[in-house]
């Protein structure tokens, strides 16, 4: 099942190898209201530039997207072949270019192959409906091992409504605003600012609180188009069915957070890492943070050392406040620090981190505050993949 007045459909452009669907289309039957977050990279790739403008109207019906290039860092040409793009995506459906936004994935650098693109958007337009969102999560994969869909139903009065995300990413994951990319679809009508809003405070506790390797990518995109084909009336942030939906749309970013971080590349292990009772949340963001990108503390985990020395030393130079006296730390159900001190149980805790999913919990003492971020193992999977990116 999938929202309703949504249609779908894949080709193969050959972008950057022949053999697999790398371009697709999303588009929505009716003109839609549209929210989004983009990556804060200084250097932005071209479609990022060009659907921020757009992403003001609040207005949107068509996503496009590649992989295999992204488009990024190609000076006038990179801009005049996103426009290029849009234009004739919105010719051959005959919607207005501003309701068309353009979205790429893939290696920075490399001039767009238009004379392999135009063609395939014609193909693309005649055969849509033909393909699926799952089609189109594995059309969008780079390193990704598996396509990366999530859906949820939304009881709004006497009607079931839909919201359907996908995504991709495995790698070049801190977004710190958004992911690599990712669009969500719903059937359910949602007033702009409303969805604006609520997209935001999702993304904040899932996308932006995942770590895989610590690098931003140029071309994070997260998208959401509501086109109100449920047929209920429009939700805003005072309205009864507005706690459901939000719901349904955390559930959607964090569990599709979570699929990045389990298909980081090379990871062995899923880690989820709590920082609790710190002064404030920004605190315990930057802990938690801090923890997550020490490449000292992934390594020592992919070796199944539970070296929890590694964790309060990244927690002392992560800049937070902290008191070491004060200080817990949990592997899984045992605890292996006590007030900033061994508790002995290092055999226990290495029991713990040969499992597959992780979860450290770090308590501070100092506060109320708390914060999740989730990442994964750095192993010699990790630099194979990326050494080869371009190969």
């Amino acid at each position: 099942m999938n929202p309703k007045g949504f249609l779908f459909s894949t080709a193969d452009a050959a972008i950057k190898q022949h053999g697999r669907k790398d371009i697709a289309l999303i588009f929505s039957e009716v003109e839609a209201n549209i929210a989004g977050t983009f990556t804060t990279n200084k250097v932005k790739a071209a479609p990022v530039k060009l659907d921020m403008k757009k992403i003001k109207s609040g207005r949107g019906q068509v996503i496009i997207v590649n992989s295999g290039n992204a488009n990024a860092c190609n000076g006038k040409r990179g801009m005049q072949d996103a426009t290029e793009t849009v234009s004739l995506v919105a010719e051959g459906l005959k919607v207005k270019q501003s309701l068309v936004y353009v979205c790429s994935t893939g290696v920075i650098g490399s001039p767009m192959p238009m004379e392999r693109i135009r063609p395939k958007i014609s193909e693309l337009i005649s055969n849509l409906g033909n393909s699926t969102p799952d089609d189109v999560a594995a059309a969008i994969m780079t390193t990704d091992t598996f396509p990366k869909i999530v859906k949820k139903k939304v009881k709004i009065g006497n009607k079931i409504g839909m919201i359907a995300g996908i995504c991709k990413g495995a790698g070049m994951i801190c977004p710190n605003m958004a992911t690599m990319l990712c669009f969500m679809m719903t059937d359910i009508a949602v007033e702009k600012s409303t969805l604006d809003k609520a997209l935001k405070e999702s993304v904040k506790k899932s996308f932006n609180r995942i770590t895989v390797d610590g690098d931003r990518s140029t071309n994070d995109t997260a998208l959401i188009i509501a086109n109100g084909m449920l047929g209920n009336p429009e939700i805003t942030e005072k309205s009864g069915y507005y706690k459901a939906f939000k719901k349904a749309l955390d559930e959607v970013t964090y569990e599709l957070s979570k699929l990045i971080v389990r298909d980081g590349e090379g990871a062995t292990k899923f880690i989820e890492i709590e920082v609790k009772g710190a002064k404030n949340e920004a605190d315990a963001e930057k802990g938690a943070f801090a923890v997550a990108n020490s490449k000292l503390v992934k390594t020592a985990i992919y070796g199944n050392d539970a070296n929890w020395g590694r964790i309060m030393a990244a927690l002392g130079y992560s800049g937070i406040e902290i008191k070491e006296e004060k200080t817990d730390i949990y592997f899984g159900k045992v605890k292996i620090v006590d007030k900033g001190m061994t508790t002995g149980k290092d055999k226990e805790a290495t029991e713990v981190i040969k499992e597959n999913d992780i979860k450290i919990t770090i308590a501070l003492h100092l506060g109320r505050a708390t914060a999740k971020v989730l990442t994964c193992d750095l192993t010699e999977e990790y630099i194979r993949v990326n050494a080869e990116y371009r190969t």
